[in-house]
This record gives C-alpha cells, sequence and structure tokens, in this order.
C-alpha cells in the first residue's frame, strides 16, 4: 500500500483561563436512547460508568464459560467479537468482521519452586523451542547494582563453568536475545529466562521479544520473559519450573469494524482499542477497558444511526494485539485483506486507548509533543493538536494528568508509521507508583499500576471505576469534537463545536512525576531484540 502524503498540522492556539463545561440538561429515563447527542454535554451525560461497566460483565463472562480467556484464536476471543458486533449491529451501526490468518503460540508458564513459591507473568520469545523443565538456575554475568549495563550471555565465554542441565538467567543488555539463548543452549542449558534490564523506568516490566535476530542456530530449548524485579528473586540456585508450548499453528482471527457515515465521507476519524486479552486470563482492564469505553461511546453517539457527524467516524477493535499488533498491522499494510487505497486516503485521524482503567491508574496522555519524553518513533503532523483535545478536557475538569512516551507500543504504532495523526489515554501497566503519584492521584505507592497485568487476576475486579467514569468521559469529548472538525488537526474545517475546545483552554501541563523514561509503559508491546 502506499505511503501517504503527510497533511499539515494546523497549531492550537493557546486560549484564556480554563473554563468549565456546561453541566448537561438532564435527560428522562432512556433518554439516552431516543435523541441526538449532538453536543458535548449531552453526550458526556449518556456515556457512563454504567455502561461501560455492563460491558466488561459480559467480557469477564465470556471468558469464564471460556477457559478463562478471551485470547485470539480461542473460543472466547470468537465470543468476544460477537458481543461487540450483536451490540453495534443492534443500535444501528454498519460492522463488517475482518478475518485474518497469524502464527498461534501456545501458552507459556514460569513459576518459581525455592526458595520461595511464585508464579510470574511470562511470554516466550518468538523463536523459542518447545519444553517443560524444572531445574535450578544459575545466573550468567548479571549486574544488578549501579548502572546495570552488561553483557550477560553475550558471548560463549560468558558461560564458562556453566552447570550443564541448568536453566540460564540472563539480563537484557547489549547483544541480541538470539545471541543470549544460544550460546545458554549450546553450554547446556535445558532452558533460559531473559529478564529485563532494571536500569532505567522503561526497562522494569516484563519482557518479552523476538530471538529471531542474531541466532546462529536453531534453538531447541524454552525461552522465557521475566520483569527485572523478578529476575532478581530468581538467582543462583532457585529451583524454577518453566514451560513453553512453541508448536506455531495458523488460526484465524478477526478484527471488528464499525462506521457511521458523516456529512464528509472524505475525512474519517477513527477510534480503536484491541478486543483480544493474553491466553494468561480475561484481560478486563487489559484491555477490556478500552474495548469497553469506546463501545459505550460509540452506542451514546450513534444508536440507531440519529447522529450523523460532520465526519464520518470508525471504530475498531482489534485482534491479535498481544501476538505482536497484528490485527491493526494488517489493517493498514495488507494490500489483500486491509482498507482501500481510497479509504486510508481519508483518515484523518486515529485514536488509540490500551489499559484506561488501572486500578492503581495516573492520567496518561500520549506525549506527541515531546514536552516529557523523547519520543523513539515518527511523530506524525497533527499528534500534537491530538493530545491537546485530551489534555484540554482534564484541564478543563481540574483532572492532573502526566504524559506517557509516544513509544508505538500498541495499536496506533502502525498508523505512525505511515503518517497518520495519533493520540490515546493510558492508566499504567506494571510500572510501580512513586509516593509523589500516590500524593497526585490517590492509590498505593509502591504498588504497580496494575498489579495483574497480563495475568489471570485481571478480572471485573481488577478495573478503577473512577479511572473508566473520567476516562470515558475524555474519550467522548475528544471523538466528539473530532466528528464535528478536524480543522486543528489536518486543516479540514467541519462545523462548529457545541462546546469548549482546546484554543480556548490554556492547559495545565503534565504533573511532571516521572524520572525515568516510559511514562508508565512497560516493554511487553514493544518486542525489541535487545
Amino acid at each position: 500500500m502506499l505511503r501517504p502524503t503527510l497533511r499539515l498540522g494546523v497549531a492550537a492556539a493557546v486560549g484564556v483561563a480554563a473554563v468549565s463545561l456546561a453541566p448537561p440538561v438532564l435527560a428522562g429515563p432512556n433518554a439516552c436512547d431516543s435523541r441526538v447527542n449532538n453536543s458535548q454535554a449531552k453526550l458526556a451525560e449518556c456515556v457512563t460508568l454504567d455502561g461501560v461497566r455492563a460491558h466488561q460483565a459480559a467480557l469477564q463472562a465470556i471468558a469464564d464459560a471460556n477457559g478463562g480467556t478471551r485470547a485470539a484464536g480461542t473460543s472466547g476471543y470468537e465470543e468476544s467479537v460477537d458481543y461487540v458486533v450483536d451490540t453495534l449491529e443492534a443500535a444501528g451501526w454498519s460492522v463488517s468482521i475482518d478475518e485474518f490468518d497469524y502464527d498461534f503460540i501456545g501458552p507459556a508458564v514460569l513459576q518459581q519452586l525455592a526458595p520461595t513459591q511464585g508464579d510470574y507473568p511470562t511470554g516466550a520469545f518468538s523463536g523459542s523451542g518447545s519444553g517443560d523443565v524444572t531445574a535450578p538456575v544459575d545466573a550468567v554475568d548479571v549486574n544488578l547494582s549501579g548502572d546495570r549495563a552488561n553483557t550477560s550471555g553475550c558471548e560463549a565465554a560468558d558461560f564458562a563453568g556453566f552447570p550443564v542441565g541448568s536453566i540460564a538467567l540472563v539480563q537484557r543488555g547489549t547483544c541480541n536475545f538470539g545471541d543470549k539463548a544460544y550460546f545458554a543452549e549450546q553450554a547446556g542449558a535445558v532452558g533460559v529466562i531473559i529478564f529485563n534490564q532494571g536500569n532505567n523506568d522503561g526497562r522494569t516490566g516484563l519482557i518479552v521479544g523476538t530471538l529471531g535476530d542474531g541466532v546462529v542456530g536453531e534453538l531447541t530449548i524454552p525461552v522465557v520473559g521475566a520483569s527485572y524485579d523478578q529476575g532478581t528473586q530468581i538467582i543462583d540456585g532457585a529451583s524454577v519450573s518453566l514451560s513453553v508450548d512453541a508448536t506455531i499453528t495458523t488460526r484465524s482471527t478477526q478484527n471488528v469494524i464499525a462506521d457511521l457515515e458523516g456529512v464528509n465521507t472524505d475525512n474519517v476519524v477513527m477510534a480503536g482499542a484491541h478486543l483480544d486479552s493474553v491466553q494468561e486470563g480475561p484481560g478486563i482492564n487489559d484491555n477490556g477497558s478500552g474495548s469497553a469505553t469506546i463501545l459505550a461511546t460509540a452506542l451514546a453517539l450513534g444508536n440507531n444511526t440519529k447522529y450523523t457527524p460532520q465526519n464520518s467516524l470508525r471504530f475498531a477493535w482489534w485482534g491479535a494485539e498481544e501476538s505482536g499488533l497484528i490485527g491493526s498491522t494488517k489493517y493498514i499494510e495488507d494490500p489483500n485483506f486491509g482498507i482501500s487505497q481510497e479509504d486510508y486516503d481519508a483518515l484523518a485521524a486515529y485514536l488509540n486507548f490500551d489499559m484506561v482503567g488501572s486500578p492503581n491508574f495516573i492520567y496518561g496522555v500520549y506525549d506527541a509533543d515531546e514536552s516529557t519524553f523523547p519520543a523513539p518513533v515518527f511523530v506524525p503532523e497533527g499528534s500534537e493538536e491530538l493530545e491537546d483535545l485530551f489534555e484540554a478536557y482534564y484541564t478543563i475538569n481540574d483532572i492532573p494528568y502526566e504524559d506517557s512516551e509516544f513509544s508505538g507500543r500498541s495499536d496506533y504504532q502502525v498508523f505512525i508509521d505511515y503518517g497518520i495523526p495519533a493520540s490515546g489515554l493510558f492508566t499504567g501497566a506494571e510500572e510501580v507508583k512513586t509516593p509523589e503519584q500516590e500524593a497526585i492521584w490517590g492509590g498505593i505507592a509502591g504498588e504497580s499500576f496494575d498489579q495483574c497485568y497480563h495475568q489471570a487476576c485481571d478480572t471485573i475486579d481488577n478495573v478503577s471505576a473512577e479511572a473508566i467514569e473520567v476516562n470515558v468521559d475524555a474519550i467522548a469529548y475528544a471523538i466528539y469534537n473530532l466528528a464535528a472538525s478536524t480543522e486543528l488537526v489536518n486543516g479540514v474545517e467541519g462545523v462548529d463545536v457545541k462546546g469548549i475546545t482546546p484554543d480556548e483552554v490554556e492547559f495545565d501541563g503534565p504533573q511532571g512525576t516521572f524520572a525515568g523514561g516510559g511514562g508508565g509503559f512497560d516493554a511487553a508491546h514493544a518486542h525489541p531484540a535487545s
């Protein structure tokens, strides 16, 4: 597919002091099902916490009936797709199901048996061998102090004296993951655990990547990932059990795409969230929170298509995000599967919502203007103006917010790769909340933003009602404004917004509470090579 011409963004003006949204006119019973929500205030009244929680409860029930998971390629995911499609079609939306094949890899397990016991979130590295082993651990040239710089496992000499039949524990750093795993197997390791480096906030969480680059030979032993903290617990002499079913099978899964045609069909505003969970759990925060909030917003905007926006709206529920951003990537890049060139050219903006209800939350906005974090990826023109929409909403309502690194570690990656402006919200994953953040947003310092991230306990109880209630309104605010006009993003004039726009707001600015990189993002979606 051709790379699109970048649109020139129009800078948002900075207005005077922050103002407040006018209180909505209270609707009577079932009024949200019968009226046109054509203003910020009306829409805000009809996107509710109860509505989002009802969708999350439905996803939980689906997981309960399907082995506790809604992972792509499973019956739990298929039933999740059916639920979203049936709900949208009943509300009058035009819905399509885009089915695609992908390589399905079975689950991985990492358990410490002694001297302490624990079940740890993990995943198999792409290119891992299969196996189910229990053995003592031997740490290879790791560095747990200072800058934690290391060459752990990067050459055969690191494994001199390695006890054959042990599990090698190697640390992220310097060389390709594949080199570390290869030299471990050559030294007689029966399995490999690669744990995160721990040298900054962006390198502490669970790390799972690919072994494809740098591997000298084919691997036959299981290779799994771990966070930095878990690596420091699984140290010399610990007894560990790990297993990987690396048998690759081709399975089919789906994206769900819903369209609401506007007056301008050549200017399309898109919002998306991945619908799949990891194999280890039901994924009600990751990412039932994003899926449910955009579903509630879609229904409030277009219930039985009473609302005709100025710009066309498109909502997406992506499949196989947890397997490597596959559904969204195929949608944009695969000429035999995804959108047409005409539809592609019409995309004005993409908004991404991945984990917006973390139980120990902060309110994070993708940092497109790089005011806190230098972006490690291309930032298309217009993305800063999309960031302004969310920051305006938080400022208007006197809600402190924070920057999250504009890193591409979710489904917006492929959109920004092809020059489409993007933004989104994020409430945190495996990063640990600081005392300063506790003072601002509440919660518990010293604990992860989501202690059940990628685990079986990511259930209906693993969600902050407060974060959901705030963020579903922020999402609705941004989508409504863009449905009326994208002039500040790509120069296409629309109609007047019935409510407050970002150019009327003097932003409070992010709180600046992250000492290191990442802004709450872990590395799980990045699939890095080193």
